[in-house]
């Protein structure tokens, strides 16, 4: 990973600007999926609000990695388990931590509050981890997510993460009203903040027309456990019904890191076409006609819808794709509950030049809508940062849960963490 140096009015202004220590659960790939995309943005906020940026990250680094997009960040690797650590965080002395979901708060947090107790803790949930597993749970147990069980192990750490920490970033409205009302968290502690689009790729302004565009497609990254899902959904019961009314369309299907298993479904006579990596997403979903979604769990903001909103590609998808973007009566194409109404949709989509076009119309006002929304959180976010960082302790000071998960967790994991640093020393 490149360090990218500041310009001279940039080591100037570095110079003054108070601290910021993101911690990464791996290095940031915006255009390989959603949670990069999300990262991205967050540097770029801080970056804006004259913020010194340093990420740093215990990952290996990646093929597809950002580099940063040209920001002014020091970046640098660190070790789990490691007293190394200790001393990173001694001199640099950060006025914030972001952790990037709530495994990097537990690895590292305790250690921050240690040598630093004043430093604001921010936690990037970049989407209820917890909610995910819940529902991929109900998914294999009953094949639909509705009776997810909430109350379970891995919510446990991920609330008490959430708990742990000043403020913690929730980038949908349901998983906020989730954490609100059923989890019983303070909204003190958390900020509305849904997923940032890229600032890069502004939609295009000249849109491909109905005829102009043609075939199906879906991207998502290969590891992520609800994308691959959902490219079995589509092989097995979705597109060969597409494929029998529609015998000259193909389906298109991108992603990063695509394993043997994803790539030997790739089969050109049933138009199931696996590309895998796509360079610039905008281009291939610009000039497809319906993008489908089929996603029969997961949590936060799909990264692949908001990008058909952008260059006004109507999709196809379920209630959990259009979570955190859009009621299901507002969406830019059909929110189907089941493969029937999918395929229905798909086809209805595809042939239906009226009905496309109403639903390509709609896109541009609701993807504006999206990105106030973001605008919102983000001066939501900086101004709590602002209050808490003029007064940490008076900021803390309601926030009984707070101290009580601070006294009662996290001591198995610091002392496993500790035995396992003394052991990798014998």
């Amino acid at each position: 990973m490149v360090n990218l140096p500041p310009d001279k009015a940039g080591r100037l202004k570095r110079s003054m600007a108070r601290k910021v220590l993101i911690i990464g659960a791996v290095w940031p790939e915006s255009k390989s999926s959603a949670a990069g995309q999300n990262m991205s943005g967050l540097l770029r906020a801080f970056h804006q609000h004259g913020f010194a940026l340093t990420f740093a990250t215990a990952a290996t680094d990646s093929i597809h990695a950002d580099g940063f997009n040209n920001l002014p960040v020091t970046s640098m690797q660190i070790a789990i388990n490691d007293a190394s650590f200790d001393n990173v965080i001694c001199e640099l002395q950060p006025d914030i931590v972001v952790f990037d979901r709530f495994m990097t708060e537990e690895q590292f947090s305790w250690r921050i509050r240690k040598h630093c107790p004043n430093t604001l803790h921010i936690l990037n949930t970049e989407d209820l981890h917890s909610l995910r597993y819940a529902r991929h749970e109900a998914v294999k147990r009953a094949g639909h997510a509705n009776c997810a069980e909430l109350n379970n192990a891995f919510a446990h750490r991920e609330i008490a993460a959430i708990l742990r920490s000043d403020i913690s970033l929730i980038i949908s409205a349901h998983e906020y009203d989730l954490l609100i009302n059923t989890y019983q968290v303070p909204a003190r502690q958390l900020v509305l903040l849904p997923l940032q689009p890229p600032a890069d790729t502004p939609a295009c302004q000249q849109q491909c027309s109905f005829t102009q565009r043609q075939h199906f497609m879906t991207v998502g990254n290969f590891r992520h456990a609800p994308n691959w899902d959902s490219v079995l959904q589509l092989h097995q019961h979705i597109w060969p019904t597409i494929r029998k009314q529609l015998p000259y369309a193909e389906l298109h299907i991108y992603g990063a890191y695509p394993p043997k298993k994803a790539t030997e479904l790739h089969n050109p006579a049933k138009g199931f076409l696996v590309k895998g990596w796509v360079e610039d997403v905008n281009t291939v979903m610009a000039q497809a006609r319906v993008c489908l979604a089929p996603l029969r769990f997961g949590a936060g903001v799909k990264g692949k819808l908001l990008t058909a909103l952008r260059h006004n590609t109507p999709s196809v998808t379920t209630s959990v794709g259009a979570e955190g973007i859009a009621a299901e009566e507002d969406w830019c194409g059909v929110v189907a509950s089941d493969n029937h109404d999918f395929i229905q949709a798909a086809v209805n989509l595809y042939t239906d030049q009226s009905m496309w076009q109403q639903a390509s119309d709609r896109c541009s006002a609701l993807f504006e809508h999206y990105q106030q929304s973001v605008i919102n959180g983000n001066r939501q976010l900086f101004d709590k940062i602002a209050q808490a960082m003029n007064d940490i302790q008076g900021y803390r000071a309601p926030l009984y849960q707070q101290g009580l998960v601070w006294h009662h967790s996290l001591r198995s994991t610091q002392f496993m963490s500790q035995w396992i640093e003394a052991k990798n020393r014998v």
